[in-house]
């Protein structure tokens, strides 16, 4: 990532509010700083990688033997540390003059700040200014906001980058995303959809959340802050805003719900929703799709399937074939003969509870022909289907029948071939090294 360099940083406002006074390394003005961290650990920089501007207050140098004091300078130094700035007047009266000697003596850039600003300003400012350089690779400093820092955060996120929490938040914010306090995040990932603007139409229907959010090649990708005041279940509540916000014919996958902390938590639910918007467009469905509107779905909805088909639908194929023909055997050589719908049949009436009436109503048949099927389900298995020991080998054979089967021409929304999640980070790459 380009870095700023130690001139370009004390030109920042928060920064130059502080007034900085150079004590010295005056000759390494345009060394780069990488990050900029503020600490008042003074037993050792084992916590620096090299590049960062260290902030401190000097508390921890007031008592500190003058050895203490130089040892301090040599780490931070040995460690490869861009600078150090410290807060003079408060805790500490006046720079120590083993500090500065010690800094002059090792080319240290040292810098003296004589008015009290608070560190997270000047860390907030200066970490956003290196984010956006190293985003646009241009020697001047990007516009603040824009659909390139959010395309650039989802895409790392939901690739599972490594990155940490300040870099996460300073960039988030470049994108204009703020998760008030005590919001819920979710991953949301579209097909067939027409820009950001279900996107934000479903944030606005539930009371102003915030978006992050951008459109890839094919598919829309976005992370959602759904405030604490809506209740309920906020996977269902963003399930129904994009019922009513999407546009007929596309695709929703909703991931699940995480605390607005912690970077990975925001990286996991987007890799929810991705891997579950890839079944949604392979698998069939397992129940008859809405006739109208969109098809709106959700991780967990689908975690059953996600499970079985970990690293691809066709790294799985065999083994899951196998399941279903050792499980469902009498059942597949009846359809083969007799047209029929015993499989579909089954796994609805399992995923319903074994209730009639609803299997019924969703596969939109009687309960007279309903029960004719069941009966038979169970004469050719030899088994009692309600028999709790077998639910779980039954739903997991049924759910595979639907993951090896390709969705049938015609069906509701666009086919895709059955693609890893790798395939689809490997797209999402190449089109941000295309826009950089």
């Amino acid at each position: 990532m380009p870095a700023l360099t130690l001139r370009e940083v004390l030109a920042l406002d928060p920064v130059r509010a502080a007034r900085p006074e150079l004590l010295a390394g005056e000759g390494a003005l345009d060394r780069p700083v990488r990050w900029v961290h503020s600490s008042e650990v003074y037993e050792g920089a084992n916590f620096l990688d090299g590049g960062e501007l260290l902030l401190t207050n000097g508390f921890g140098l007031t008592d500190a033997g003058d050895e203490v004091r130089r040892r301090y300078v040599r780490e931070l130094a040995a460690r490869g540390a861009a600078g150090l700035a410290v807060e003079v007047g408060r805790a500490l009266p006046g720079m120590p003059p083993e500090v500065t000697d010690e800094a002059c003596r090792l080319d240290l850039p040292l810098f003296a700040l004589h008015r009290v600003v608070p560190f997270v300003r000047i860390a907030e400012a200066a970490n956003r200014a290196i984010v956006a350089r190293g985003l646009s690779g241009r020697r001047t400093v990007v516009r603040p906001w824009g659909d390139d820092h959010a395309a650039a955060l989802l895409a790392d996120l939901a690739d599972g980058q490594a990155l940490n929490q300040p870099e996460v938040e300073a960039r988030a914010a470049l994108a204009g995303f703020h998760p008030g306090p005590g919001s819920r995040l979710l991953g949301v990932s579209l097909h067939g959809s027409r820009g950001v603007g279900a996107v934000d139409r479903a944030a606005r229907g539930l009371g102003g959340a915030g978006a992050l959010r951008a459109v890839f090649p094919g598919d829309v990708l976005a992370l959602l802050a759904v405030p604490a005041a809506v209740p309920g279940d906020p996977v269902r509540a963003v399930q129904e805003a994009f019922r009513g916000a999407a546009e007929a014919g596309a695709t929703v996958a909703v991931g699940h719900a995480v605390g607005s902390g912690g970077w990975l938590h925001w990286s996991e639910t987007l890799h929810a929703a991705r891997t579950t918007l890839e079944l949604a467009l392979t698998v069939p469905p397992a129940e008859p799709a809405v006739p109208e509107g969109p098809s709106v779905t959700s991780a967990r909805a689908l975690a059953l399937e996600r499970e079985l088909t970990r690293g691809g639908v066709a790294a799985n194929r065999d083994r899951l074939a196998a399941l279903v023909q050792h499980t469902l055997g009498p059942l597949l050589a009846w359809e083969a003969a007799h047209p029929s719908d015993l499989v579909r049949t089954l796994e609805v009436h399992l995923r319903h509870g074994c209730s009639p009436t609803r299997t019924a109503a969703l596969l939109h048949i009687g309960r007279q022909s309903l029960y004719q099927r069941l009966e038979r389900i169970e004469s050719l298995l030899g088994l009692e289907i309600d028999d709790p020991d077998l639910l779980g080998e039954l739903l997991t054979a049924t759910c595979a029948h639907r993951v090896v089967r390709q969705r049938p021409e015609g069906a509701r929304g666009t086919a895709r071939p059955a693609t890893t999640v790798q395939q689809s980070a490997d797209d999402m790459a190449r089109h941000l090294r295309r826009s950089a």
